[in-house]
């Protein structure tokens, strides 16, 4: 990272490091996924709705690791009946822009010295990404189990509560130095961290990216979310269908669209995916939808919107338009919901330049 030098009139200023990351993901705990496909009666018997991301105790997460074998379904996916990886809305995102599309990229968090930790750090080095922002602590590794049913929707239980993680006042400007963009998620566990992090993007000329994580998430910490979106600090906001209709719940006018607007009002950008029906974004007075790919079957729907963020993400930062960003988007996440987990598998990669190609968008330098 960067080191202080003193400037001629004695004021403290900033030497860039030489390849700082272009896009940074703020991710305060690191995470590992087990992602398997289960029948529908074993979701039934596990606590909240289908569908959503509720965080459980670590006897919890346990008790269903352990259950979880008689209930997974069979897949064609790989010799393994459940996939373990790096997870993490902002880390799927972070590994597929640098993967996926050779953008410069790092991250921001910590991680326990445990087997998990050392995953997780191994395998976003392995994807390319800069982990030199990632503070090694003692301590557990968050995990998180991913149940998929036989459509592809996934019901995800985190456990974070006993996991390390980075703080607000471990943040400093030479974690922001040089970068253009800043990931960050929505979290009850990291409101103070995310504050802290978007306080110093913004002194440093940062641009701010936000996910809004789930709609349990936007329905029980509504306030705070709409203090932090009109506050202005937030210049990309992404929202699914189920969030943003959450978002707007106590009004009458409860729909995509009218959520659009109103993320809008704050942020340069505002997208709302919409699942099989594409996505609806906003930049400026300029709104477009753009469709799904039609050309894939939904294996599993878990970074669907993570791989989305990354494509759209690419687009800003190779100045494309709006309805191109969205295109691309549409692309690299309907790619990675062609197999099991988060991250996209190299033969998905080809797949996506190739819908990429079929769309007339330029591709990126890297080739998987």
């Amino acid at each position: 990272m960067g080191v202080e030098t003193l400037l001629n009139n004695g004021e403290a200023g900033v030497q860039l490091e030489p390849n700082a990351p272009v896009i940074l993901g703020l991710q305060p705990a690191a995470l590992i996924d087990h992602v398997a496909r289960v029948d529908g009666s074993f979701l039934d018997q596990i606590p909240g709705e289908r569908g959503g991301s509720i965080p459980v105790a670590i006897e919890e997460l346990e008790h269903i690791l352990m259950e979880l074998n008689r209930h997974i379904l069979a897949s064609a996916d790989g010799p393994s009946p459940m996939k373990t990886m790096a997870g993490g809305s902002v880390a799927n995102t972070i590994r597929g822009l640098s993967s996926g599309f050779g953008v410069n990229c790092g991250m921001i968090g910590a991680y326990g010295d445990d087997e998990q930790g050392q995953l997780f750090a191994s395998n976003m080095n392995i994807s390319g990404v800069n982990t030199s922002r990632l503070r090694k602590k003692k301590g557990t590794t968050a995990q998180c189990i991913c149940l998929v049913d036989a459509f592809g929707n996934r019901t995800m239980r985190p456990c974070l509560s006993s996991a390390v993680r980075v703080q607000g006042d471990e943040l400093t400007k030479w974690d922001f130095s040089g970068s253009k963009w800043l990931v960050v998620r929505y979290g009850a566990f990291n409101l103070e961290v995310n504050q802290a992090a978007i306080r110093i993007a913004k002194q440093h000329g940062v641009s701010v990216s936000l996910d809004l994580a789930s709609f349990e998430m936007v329905r029980n910490f509504r306030e705070s979310l709409q203090q932090l979106l009109e506050s202005g600090d937030i210049d990309l906001c992404f929202a699914n269908e189920d969030e943003a209709i959450e978002l707007l719940r106590s009004e009458q006018n409860a729909h995509p669209e009218a959520a659009l607007e109103y993320l809008s009002k704050y942020c340069r950008w505002a997208v709302v995916t919409l699942g099989s029906n594409g996505c609806i974004a906003k930049h400026g007075q300029e709104i477009v939808r753009v469709p799904a790919i039609g050309e894939t079957k939904a294996i599993d729907a878990t970074g669907a919107g993570d791989l989305f963020a990354s494509g759209f993400l690419y687009g800003l930062v190779k100045g494309l338009s709006l309805e191109e960003c969205c295109k691309v988007g549409s692309c690299s996440g309907g790619s990675v919901i062609r197999s099991l987990g988060g991250e996209v598998t190299p033969e998905n990669w080809q797949w996506m330049y190739k819908q990429m190609q079929m769309k007339g968008l330029s591709l990126p330098d890297i080739r998987n």
